[in-house]
């Protein structure tokens, strides 16, 4: 147990956020995976980023283009100076 403490919780959550955003390099991802092995809480808050990051990938979102956002802002303001 003597790993955890070189590799504490508040590191290897810090650590998965950047592997999600692929920022985390090789030795970094190594340690999260050792510490995953051994702290049941990290290795679920690893799961639960690893699925958020998944579902964000294979939704369908769909946004306004700007030049419709831009007519919105103009009705808007129009609106409000009525």
């Amino acid at each position: 147990m003597k790993f955890n403490m070189m590799f504490n919780c508040d590191k290897a959550r810090h650590t998965c956020d950047k592997v999600q955003y692929n920022e985390a390099g090789l030795w970094e991802s190594i340690m999260l995976n050792l510490h995953t092995i051994f702290c049941r809480l990290c290795r679920k808050h690893s799961a639960r980023n690893n699925k958020l990051t998944q579902t964000i990938k294979d939704s369908q979102i769909k946004t306004l283009s700007s030049e419709q956002k831009s007519v919105i802002k103009e009705q808007l303001r129009q609106q409000m100076l009525q």
